[in-house]
């Protein structure tokens, strides 16, 4: 699946190897060696993806993430965050920032394409363009658009395909395995804590209309979207 994606790293090594190897997977390249040219860049020519190095002169790596989730034109676009950090904490960090994958340096060109590839089918349409109510909430897919009481939620793509499988699927529980090979699909690579974050993020932007509670935590099993808790 051929792309637009945005390179962020200032490295010119790294930057130059990402950059060659992305464009003979048949990917369209763009560079940038700092948060705030990358920002200029995303927002004048949306890519689908933005890979971006954590530690970056000036904006760090996940405040540029932060930026891009929280603007209207950027806040869809696909991330993965590329760092040296390996630490748990750290990963939380990342996913927490916005980004969709996380990939710790030192990594294997086949492996950054193929995470490449598993983020970027998360873009394709889901397999339902009809429109979904339950619980107050109503979720357009081809529109990408979720409203409650005619306000709509800011989602990113991760956290608007999740709640469209939990509105599919109310009132049962899955466990996060489940959630990651029904959501991220079976060629995911990453971890179960993942979900975790992704339904905190969630969580959060639905608590501006009070469906949050509607996400419930199953001690044990996993999660639960229950619309019998408003």
């Amino acid at each position: 699946m051929a792309a637009q994606i945005l390179v962020v790293e200032d490295d010119p090594n790294i930057q130059e190897l990402i950059s060659v190897n992305l464009s003979r997977a048949g990917h369209v390249v763009q560079r940038a060696c700092d948060a705030e040219v990358a920002h200029g860049l995303a927002r004048a020519a949306l890519p689908d993806l933005v890979l971006i190095d954590w530690m970056l002169p000036g904006m760090s790596g996940v405040d540029l993430a932060r930026l891009l989730r929280s603007e209207q034109r950027t806040r869809e676009v696909s991330i993965i965050m590329l760092t040296a950090r390996d630490d748990e904490r750290d990963k939380i960090t990342g996913l927490e920032s916005g980004a969709d994958d996380y990939i710790t340096k030192p990594f294997s060109p086949r492996e950054l394409l193929a995470r490449i590839a598993a983020v970027l089918r998360r873009r394709v349409p889901l397999a339902s363009e009809d429109a979904v109510e339950v619980g107050g909430l109503r979720l357009d897919p081809a529109a990408q658009r979720v409203t409650a009481a005619g306000v709509s939620l800011a989602l990113g793509p991760t956290e608007f395909r999740l709640l469209h499988f939990f509105m599919t699927h109310a009132d049962r529980v899955y466990s996060r395995t489940q959630l990651l090979n029904q959501v991220w699909g079976d060629h995911y690579f990453g971890e179960e804590r993942t979900v975790d974050v992704h339904i905190r993020r969630l969580r959060a932007a639905m608590e501006q209309c009070g469906h949050d509670v509607l996400i419930q935590t199953v001690r044990g099993s996993g999660y639960s979207f229950s619309v019998t808790q408003r």
